[in-house]
């Protein structure tokens, strides 16, 4: 991958301002002496929704920019938008990164790495025959995929719109195998046999405070991953914590799939180290 010389990158989802990706991309861009900049493009605040996205792509291309991150509502809005899709984008069915180049929109999806790297780190050796996800967007695919690839023998997918929780679990199936994944239907049953629960809904962020569980079903025993991370301890991982629970913050998601659209966008390798360790300074 050729060195890009200078990098103009932005950010396209709703209620974004407090998002630490611009901060994580120019402070490594800084360290490798990129010409490196990285912008909001926030549905809230401009009064849009994801119907945008065309006249948005198209302004991105017009100004040059090198690539686009996707996140909420418009992972899988962005796709039939673009002109081909990496293996893993088309697997997971969402796009988290766009890469702009001669003339093409490449989609690719760096959620799913960027959630197994910090679930190696952060749960290595936690039980995973049956796990418990609240969520199936764009996401929750990414984090499914994910899931499954580090050992999870049963996911039970849990979302407000069963249908898509359905399709999801048909589509995890026909990559991992039938009866890898289920639609959920008894959510305190399958929390009383759930050896850990991941939140993948928006619910808990800053501006969607709550839980995506009631909090008598967790207990004790219990191991809990978060990918919101603006709060980075949100209700779920605080009455967790309060239990006792083994936890992952949303934070090592939102690093590791930055370091990955950073080395798309840029044709440089990250300092994953250096990008954590930022990180963590702004959470400090």
């Amino acid at each position: 991958m050729a060195r890009a010389n200078a990098v103009l990158a932005g950010l396209i989802g709703a209620g974004i301002q407090a998002s630490r990706t611009p901060a994580l991309h120019e402070h490594e861009g800084d360290a490798q002496g990129l010409r490196y900049l990285y912008r909001l493009i926030d549905l809230d605040q401009l009064h849009l929704d994801s119907n945008a996205l065309p006249d948005l792509l198209l302004a991105a291309e017009r100004m040059n920019y090198t690539g686009l991150n996707i996140t909420f509502p418009c992972k899988q809005a962005i796709i039939p938008l673009l002109d081909e899709l990496s293996p893993e984008a088309r697997g997971i069915g969402a796009v988290n990164t766009v890469v702009l180049k001669d003339g093409k929109r490449i989609g690719h999806n760096t959620d799913c790495l960027g959630f197994a790297e910090g679930f190696r780190r952060g749960l290595k050796d936690a039980p995973r025959e049956r796990v418990v996800q609240m969520g199936a967007g764009g996401a929750g695919a990414a984090v499914a995929h994910a899931l499954l690839s580090e050992g999870v023998q049963q996911l039970n997918i849990f979302d407000v719109d069963s249908e898509r929780a359905e399709n999801l679990a048909y589509n995890l199936n026909q990559h991992f195998g039938a009866g890898r994944a289920v639609a959920g239907r008894d959510l305190p049953s399958a929390m009383n046999l759930a050896d850990g629960l991941v939140n993948t809904t928006p619910m808990g962020m800053a501006k969607l405070p709550g839980m995506p569980v009631p909090v008598e079903l967790l207990r004790t025993d219990l191991w809990v991953a978060e990918i919101v991370y603006f709060p980075l301890e949100t209700e779920l991982l605080r009455n967790a914590r309060t239990l006792g629970c083994r936890t992952l913050d949303g934070g090592n998601m939102a690093v590791f799939q930055a370091v990955k659209a950073f080395e798309l966008f840029s044709g440089v390798a990250a300092d994953a180290q250096r990008m954590l360790a930022h990180f963590q300074s702004m959470n400090g």
